[in-house]
């Protein structure tokens, strides 16, 4: 019978010790791999492909939220957390399961149940993952920070150093005070998930940190741009030009 690939990913070395004791109880299971921290773990699972992953939310460097888009191919995600604020209906519905520490080898085993029916159906357990994605996309506490990965180059970029952000078809381009960085996200997602007091959607195109307009100036019959401090000049719509008027007002 082929084994189920597994990787532990918890920055607690006693809750990745847990998990491997639970799991010797059960040979339909390896682990592949055990990682502290979100890095190390983005590269073993693009590396090792594991079917089942017991992820950690809170951890430092990367979180388990942050990790679940640069994920190249979808396992099945257990996440064990301390945190149960985190264990939200939408997650409850769309993870293949929760595990609060601490947690029991009863309800451990529950949660591998699940797992395994879950593996055995590869097009459901890719759509789970894809409503997972969804849902951590959607919580409603404003992006504080944006992870990109270029390459094997993963970068983390904290709002505050976001200037303005461009469409460039299915991705974005993300301006920041260190250089230009593409994001594979849409601008409606960086529009709902900003903090609407410090950005603002300008144009179908331009999405702007507020504190970086310096004016806006008509250039025809009912046509305007921006001026951004830094002398960047940027298009800007009829809904965009009510928005950005009522900063200047």
């Amino acid at each position: 019978m082929k084994k189920i690939k597994t990787l532990i990913i918890d920055d607690e070395q006693l809750g990745r010790d847990l998990i491997k004791a639970y799991l010797k109880k059960h040979d339909s299971f390896e682990v592949l791999a055990e990682c502290s921290n979100g890095f190390d773990g983005i590269k073993q699972i693009n590396e090792l492909k594991p079917d089942l992953i017991f992820l950690d939310i809170q951890m430092p460097k990367l979180t388990g939220f942050e990790m679940l888009e640069l994920i190249e191919t979808p396992p099945v995600i257990i996440f064990t957390t301390a945190y149960d604020q985190y264990a939200l209906k939408a997650f409850e519905v769309n993870a293949t399961d929760y595990l609060l520490k601490p947690f029991s080898e009863e309800r451990f085993n529950d949660a591998l149940d699940k797992a395994t029916k879950l593996l055995s159906n590869k097009t459901l357990s890719d759509s789970k993952f894809n409503d997972l994605l969804k849902t951590a996309e959607s919580r409603s506490e404003s992006l504080e920070r944006i992870v990109v990965k270029n390459q094997q180059k993963i970068t983390l970029i904290p709002v505050e150093e976001l200037k303005y952000i461009e469409a460039q078809d299915d991705y974005t381009m993300l301006h920041t005070e260190k250089g230009k960085f593409l994001k594979q996200k849409t601008m409606k997602y960086f529009e709902e998930n900003l903090n609407p007091k410090d950005f603002v959607r300008i144009h179908r195109s331009y999405i702007v940190r507020l504190t970086l307009l310096k004016q806006i100036e008509l250039l025809e019959k009912e046509t305007y741009q921006v001026i951004l401090l830094d002398g960047k000049k940027l298009p800007v719509s009829k809904s965009g030009y009510q928005k950005v008027k009522e900063f200047f007002d």
